[in-house]
């Protein structure tokens, strides 16, 4: 309806036009001052002295600079500006290709090699080949750097464009050229690149038949994945369903309803998204298909926010789930993008959400109903890969380390931001330990390593997940003293 709309307010506002032209044509002089009076109603920023300022800066850059411009560059800068001036952190502008890489964010698949990559010393080091993609197929494997691609070397270039250098469109072919320990000389290996379907949904099956769900973010194949897991846990005997949306940082609203109708009964309320002045309001509401019948506790955490916090509300207030861990972010404003002719984007905060029971969320999230945090190693930063720290090294990235070391059980002293011999000492056991080449030194290697058991160390431990495990049973057990009460 608002495209019919649209295209008859176009068809009218075009004979307007055609009108106003005849009356230049027939009165001349006067005609030019009834053009310009219709372009100033149609138009009233024209009347705002700071677009004369614009209109003037843009030409004066066109006509003198003294090396030239491109005017598309301009005007995209301007958009930029105009997003910038709101000081909203979620509007914004994306110019041409920028545009086009934010919207397939939300794709369901990229097209590409199929590597994970991370830094490490300044180089690209595959941390992971997607099973079956072309990487994994022609015998790309974990350890190996990526030194070129297309015979342009990677060596100080960014992390964006070796993406960009390395994706592409189907069919087409790019070589990379690899270096490999054990190997005295790189190889190069041509492959074309896929569709990589990308997962946003985790499920696995724990003791006791709960059903634990990690769903990532919300992009465009996310309900169709969640509802296949489901169906797999289903016929796997889950019995109580733990849904993780710890660090999900929201997506598309329309993956978030194919989520929420799958497990909030029919009919009940999702949200409402509230509009500029209140002059439009939409309540969503379930339309789900398959009974669901199974208790369901919720993990949230600081870092959930927009639609992840959404689909907690409504579950919680119309599905009757359990939310454990900590405050929300406190994202309630919903954004609408629209893709231009040329790829660009513009980002616009124009609604917020409502939930089910008439809260809004921006700027209060959620809290939840079993309070539980992580360890404080969890919060550490990350360690640089790119840079050396050893004996003399001073401030909060050799603090850091020493915090990861202690956690994970080397004694490095007090931390206190020192490099010194104690700490040295236990890098090298570190070092030993995981078959590295004992420096005493924490580089590239040795600081993903570090990284990389400590983030073992928080899987294992998760005080969060044991807490939500918890809980989950006791709503099963709840539900089956019921259950045999109503029998009885």
């Amino acid at each position: 309806m608002r495209n019919m709309d649209a295209d008859s307010g176009m068809k009218r506002q075009g004979a307007a036009l055609l009108a106003v032209l005849a009356v230049l044509l027939v009165v001349g002089g006067a005609g030019f001052l009834l053009g310009k009076w219709w372009m100033t109603l149609r138009y009233p920023m024209l009347q705002d002295p700071a677009f004369a300022n614009l209109d003037y800066t843009y030409r004066e850059i066109m006509s003198d600079y003294l090396y030239g411009a491109d005017s598309a560059e301009l005007i995209h800068g301007a958009a930029k500006g105009m997003t910038a001036a709101l000081k909203d952190p979620y509007s914004a502008y994306y110019a041409g290709d920028e545009g086009r890489e934010y919207v397939q964010r939300y794709d369901d698949h990229i097209v590409g090699i199929g590597v994970e990559i991370h830094l490490e010393d300044g180089e690209f080091v595959v941390s992971s080949a997607y099973k079956g993609a072309p990487a994994e197929q022609a015998g790309i494997r974990k350890g190996d750097v990526i030194i070129a691609v297309d015979g342009v070397s990677m060596k100080g270039k960014s992390m964006q464009e070796l993406v960009s250098r390395t994706r592409g469109e189907e069919g087409t072919k790019v070589t990379v050229t690899i270096r490999r320990d054990g190997l005295a000389e790189p190889f190069d290996v041509t492959l074309a690149r896929e569709k990589i379907p990308v997962t946003t949904v985790h499920a696995e099956l724990l003791e006791g038949g709960i059903g634990k769900v990690q769903i990532t973010r919300f992009a465009e194949g996310t309900g169709k994945e969640f509802g296949k897991a489901i169906d797999e846990l289903l016929g796997q005997g889950m019995e109580g369903l733990l849904l993780d949306l710890r660090s999900n940082p929201g997506g598309l609203l329309s993956s978030t309803l194919e989520v929420a109708s799958r497990l909030i009964p029919k009919d009940r309320v999702i949200l409402e998204v509230v509009y500029k002045d209140d002059r439009k309001r939409f309540t969503y509401t379930s339309t789900q298909s398959k009974p669901w019948d199974k208790p369901i506790t919720v993990l949230i955490d600081e870092s959930s926010a927009s639609s992840a916090e959404v689909l907690a509300a409504a579950l919680r207030e119309s599905a009757g789930a359990k939310l454990v861990g900590m405050k929300t972010f406190g994202k309630g404003v919903v954004q609408t993008f629209r893709p231009l002719k040329d790829g660009s984007v513009l980002k616009l905060t124009e609604s917020e959400w409502v939930t089910p029971n008439g809260s809004k969320i921006n700027n209060v999230g959620i809290l939840p109903d079993v309070e539980v945090g992580l360890p404080d190693y969890a919060s550490l930063p990350v360690l640089p890969t790119d840079e050396v720290l050893k004996a003399g090294s001073l401030g909060q990235d050799v603090r850091t380390a020493e915090l990861m070391l202690a956690a994970i059980g080397y004694d490095p002293g007090e931390p206190e931001g020192i490099y010194d011999e104690r700490t040295a000492a236990a890098v090298e056991r570190f070092q030993r330990d995981e078959r590295l080449t004992p420096t005493g030194t924490i580089s590239g290697r040795t600081a993903f390593k570090l990284m990389d058991r400590l983030r073992e160390k928080l899987q294992e431990e998760d005080p969060q997940l044991k807490a939500a495990v918890r809980t989950l049973r006791g709503l099963m057990e709840d539900g089956k003293r019921h259950a045999g009460g109503l029998a009885g």
